[in-house]
Order: C-alpha cells, then sequence, then structure tokens
C-alpha cells in the first residue's frame, strides 16, 4: 500500500492480559509453549512486564472480572474445565510486584465499581502511584456478570443504565480524594518546626450521594499523577457517554476500522460538546497476531492456532443472557435479546453484520476471528495504518501465548513499525499520563479538575 508523505504519528502498544490461563483467545492454553498456565508464578508476569519494557510497550493493561460469566443459577462446569477466567487473582494486588521490577512500563488495571468502596480503592491507587513512581492507570468498568454482583449482596446485576450512574458517583468520590483533599505543598516534613505538613492545606470532602457517605481526607499524600491515567471500556451508549466525559483512553474491540471509525468519531463529538478537546481520549483497537516471513506461513501458523481453538469456550465467554438471568439459543437474532450484559458488544455487531440478520452464535465467531492479524511483519504494518487512518491512536496486544505472543510482536513487527514511525523507539519522560498527553496531571477540561481546591472553604467550620 502506499504511504502518506506526513510524519506518521506512533501508535501507542498496551499487552491486554490476566492474571488467569484463558483469557480471551480460549484453548491456546493447551499448546506446549503456552506459559499463560503459569498464571500464580509472579515470576511469569515479572519477566512478562520485563520483555514489555524492553520492548518499550507502554503498558501492561490487565483485565479483571468479580464473577462467572453466564447464567448464575446454571451449572459453571464450562468455565472451569476451559480454565475461562477461573481461576484467576486480583490484578490490584499484582501490580506492586511489577512496579518495583520496572521504571516505564505503564501499569494498568481493571476494577469494577461494586467490588471495592472508592474511598479504599482510591487509597490503593495512591499508593501503587507512589510504588510505580506515577505509573499507574485505572479501567474503570460496571460489571457485566450477574454472579459478580451477587458476590457483593445483590440479587443481580444492576440495570445498564443504573450501573453508569453509580459509576459516576464512584468516580467523582475519587476525584474529590484524588484532586482535592490535599492542596499542593500540603507535605512539609519540617524537621526544624516540627511540622510534618501543613493542616491549613488538608481536607475532608464530606461527600453525601446516593449510594456513598465518605467524609475523608484522603490518607495518602499525592501521588505524582494524582489521578491515575482513566481508561473506559464501555460501548454502550451509556458507555460511551461516560467515557465523553471521564475517559481519557477507550478500550474498543471494533470487528473493522470502519466501525471503530463510527465509535470514535461519536465519542469525541460527545467530549467535545461537554468542553473537552477530540485529542483528550485516545482510543485503543484489541488486536491479536500471527506472524510469517510470508503470507502463506502466517496462513499456516494461523490454521495451526485454529486447531486449539475451543468452541465451547468462546460461546461461553460470550453468553448472553436475559434480565431472568436465562441464556440465548445461539441462533436468536440479535434483534430480539434483551439483555443487562455487553450492550455495547451487541450494538456494534448488529452494525459490522449487514447481509443478513445477526444472531447471537455469530458473536463467538467473530471473537475468535474477526480482530486477529495474520500476515507478514509488514503486512501487519499496513494493517495498523489502516486502524490509525480510522482514528485509532492504540493497540490493545492480545495474546495466544505467554510470553510467546509478545515476544514474536516485539521481535518481528515493531522494528518495521518503527521504520514506519508508526512505534516509539524510546520512553518519554515522567509518569504514564506525561508519557501519553504530555503532562503528569490531568488537564483542565477533565471533571476531576473542578475539585482542585475546592474544599478548601470547607475546613473553617470543621
Amino acid at each position: 500500500m502506499s504511504h502518506s508523505l506526513e510524519t506518521p504519528k506512533p501508535l501507542h502498544f498496551n499487552a491486554f492480559v490476566m492474571n488467569t490461563t484463558s483469557h480471551i483467545h480460549h484453548g491456546q492454553w493447551r499448546r506446549p509453549d503456552a506459559g499463560q498456565t503459569q498464571f500464580n508464578d509472579v515470576q511469569t508476569w515479572i519477566d512478562l512486564a520485563k520483555l514489555l519494557e524492553d520492548a518499550k510497550f507502554d503498558a501492561i493493561f490487565f483485565a479483571d472480572v468479580s464473577g462467572l460469566y453466564g447464567d448464575s443459577d446454571a451449572d459453571f462446569d464450562v468455565y472451569v474445565t476451559e480454565g475461562l477466567q477461573i481461576p484467576s487473582n486480583d490484578p490490584t494486588v499484582l501490580l506492586s510486584a511489577l512496579a518495583v521490577n520496572t521504571t516505564n512500563l505503564g501499569l494498568a488495571l481493571t476494577s469494577n465499581v461494586v467490588q471495592s468502596h472508592p474511598f479504599h480503592f482510591a487509597r490503593q491507587i495512591s499508593t501503587l502511584d507512589h510504588i510505580s513512581n506515577g505509573r499507574i492507570a485505572w479501567n474503570i468498568v460496571t460489571g457485566v456478570q450477574d454472579n459478580g454482583a451477587r458476590n457483593f449482596g445483590l440479587s443481580q446485576l444492576t440495570d445498564h443504565a443504573e450501573r453508569y450512574e453509580w459509576a459516576a458517583e464512584y468516580v467523582d468520590v475519587t476525584y474529590k480524594l484524588w484532586e482535592g483533599s490535599w492542596d499542593e505543598g500540603a507535605l512539609i516534613q519540617d524537621r526544624e518546626n516540627s511540622t510534618h505538613a501543613d493542616p491549613s492545606k488538608i481536607h475532608k470532602i464530606h461527600h453525601e450521594g446516593k449510594r456513598y457517605k465518605v467524609e475523608g481526607p484522603h490518607l495518602p499524600s499525592p501521588s505524582l499523577q494524582r489521578t491515575p491515567v482513566l481508561y473506559q471500556a464501555g460501548s454502550s451508549a451509556s458507555g460511551r457517554a461516560f467515557a465523553a466525559q471521564n475517559a481519557e483512553a477507550v478500550f474498543i474491540i471494533s470487528p473493522s476500522p470502519a466501525v471503530a471509525k463510527q465509535q470514535i468519531d461519536e465519542t469525541r463529538a460527545q467530549a467535545v460538546a461537554l468542553g473537552r478537546q477530540a485529542d483528550d481520549i485516545k482510543f485503543f483497537q484489541g488486536l491479536s497476531f500471527i506472524v510469517g516471513d510470508t503470507a502463506e506461513e502466517a496462513q499456516a501458523l494461523a490454521a495451526e492456532y485454529d486447531t486449539y481453538v475451543s468452541v465451547d469456550g468462546y460461546a461461553a465467554h460470550a453468553a448472553i443472557v436475559d434480565k431472568s438471568g436465562r441464556v440465548y439459543d445461539p441462533q436468536t437474532p440479535l434483534k430480539d435479546v434483551d439483555t443487562n450484559t455487553a450492550k455495547g458488544f451487541l450494538e456494534w455487531i448488529s452494525r459490522y453484520i449487514t447481509d443478513r440478520e445477526p444472531v447471537v452464535a455469530d458473536l463467538a465467531h467473530l471473537q475468535a476471528r474477526n480482530t486477529r492479524v495474520v500476515g507478514t511483519a509488514e503486512q501487519i504494518a499496513d494493517q495498523l495504518e489502516l486502524w490509525q487512518a480510522a482514528g485509532v491512536d492504540g493497540i490493545n496486544v492480545i495474546n495466544w501465548v505467554i510470553p510467546g505472543s509478545f515476544a514474536e510482536f516485539a521481535e518481528r513487527v515493531l522494528p518495521v513499525l518503527r521504520e514506519r514511525g508508526l512505534a516509539q523507539s524510546d520512553y518519554a519522560e515522567g509518569p504514564l499520563r506525561q508519557k501519553l498527553f504530555g503532562q503528569p496531571r490531568l488537564n483542565d477540561r477533565h471533571p476531576a479538575a473542578k475539585y482542585r481546591g475546592a474544599f478548601a472553604e470547607s475546613r473553617a467550620g470543621v
């Protein structure tokens, strides 16, 4: 393909992983080179993080869940048999180990608003940001599993729109703690005057809302970023509205560049309408790669990977349940699906399949095949140029095996991308947000910025 005479902007690259055996590509753990079966061994992740940092990946991005997929009242044998995100471990704990074994690699974790009280979570994040010298990102999710909701005392998953209302209050509490509770320069550590911190610069937040009542103050002093880099992965109408207001990076798994462009343009337009700028949000497309020296070799390798594919695993992962928790028949048209889970995924798949009525079974097929790129390193680079032209700023690289998928991408694809100016050759200075956006703190257009200095007057009456 022809290349633009303009100097291209480097894409960002995250390794999209989960502290489990079978995350996205189900059945591949059976391969002899699949090191993800050693997910309980911290050295697996330390070694991977070092590999990624050597390759100048922007971040390692951990997915997470708080429960099983599918019907809460049905058996869960298929998930256990497939190793499908059970067993899985808490990435928030794991990141502390990776932080002290890396220097520049961003460390992103997923945390559901239901699984941790915002005061406790904000403290954990500030601690991690201190440990890592400002390299933490948070993927804000609202959950898609009824079982996950039941694990935290709810009868079922809260209605989709209400989950985003919940998330809005949740992030509001964290913003108040991270941005407003401590003024700049509050931590003095003045030995001569016996003053460790300036009490006039530390404030309670006195938050009272529908779900939370939080007095404060935030216990940690401000970290380098204060607020972590904010990721969001919802592609439904509610999810895009939330992202337009809050996200700095959005993780998408669009089935084509054309569909990605629609989603990106819509979300950016909403952000601009809210007083933000279009480039205040970066979009990361999830893709997996199979690389060959020739196109034919790559296709042969893809066929080999296909022999390990678990149809049951993909089908179980894509389980779409109705509001009473029943699983839909695979041949159910998507237009007839009334679900409280994965709404965004359904909306975008419906846009992609236009020559016939898409059905629930299409989800499993598309998960397995549609976002993988097969070819030589040069052909892969050509494809990534198309995604970038659609508005994508970065790629979440999804593995088949760990560490092999990332080692192969680093050794074979990244050099070609660097030749084209599509991948960074070194890290920029500073915390993760500075590496991505040029400054360590949230910009003034973000809704969290309004809490800077907002609680100073409230201290007078305390």
